[in-house]
């Protein structure tokens, strides 16, 4: 598809937060079994969870416009991805605590991906004028920073730094 305008740029770019939600979404479960903390697994099941979801509304977005959800693959979030196995799954750590450090910091970097996704597409979506679209990701947006602020506070007020730390 050549990439012509700012419709198109959108289209594309739903297709592209799509794979990224699948890509994450198989990344978020493997950290949520690797997980040792009770809260910080707790924590990836409802991220898996809203992944989901997201990965639903873009999909409706998707058909809405008359294209193929999976018509594109996120190398940005493969990237991530690997960064996720080769240091949080692969890798060898003196303790549980600290894994689960390594774990909320990955899934944190996977989420921020997201957040940058789901924002431009709302940008994209209000300046196009299609309302119910910026409705939906907004939505998701708002859903996924609520996500990482949870894990933040795991990894803060949770006691999950502190106990890597020690």
């Amino acid at each position: 598809m050549a990439i012509k305008d700012l419709k198109d740029v959108y289209q594309h770019m739903l297709q592209d937060q799509y794979s990224a939600n699948k890509q994450a979404l198989d990344m978020t479960t493997k950290l949520g079994r690797a997980a040792e903390s009770k809260a910080v697994s707790e924590a990836l099941i409802a991220g898996t969870n809203g992944i989901a979801q997201g990965m639903d509304e873009v999909s409706s977005l998707c058909s809405d416009h008359g294209i193929d959800p999976t018509g594109a693959h996120c190398k940005g979030m493969e990237g991530l991805v690997n960064e996720a196995k080769a240091h949080a799954i692969d890798e060898e750590f003196g303790d549980s605590d600290t894994r689960d450090a390594m774990i909320i910091a990955q899934y944190q970097r996977l989420v921020h991906y997201a957040i940058a996704g789901y924002g431009t597409l709302a940008a994209y979506a209000n300046r196009l004028g299609l309302d119910g679209d910026a409705a939906v990701l907004k939505k998701c947006l708002d859903e996924t920073y609520d996500g990482d602020r949870r894990m933040t506070d795991i990894a803060t007020d949770g006691g999950v730094n502190a106990a890597a730390a020690a």
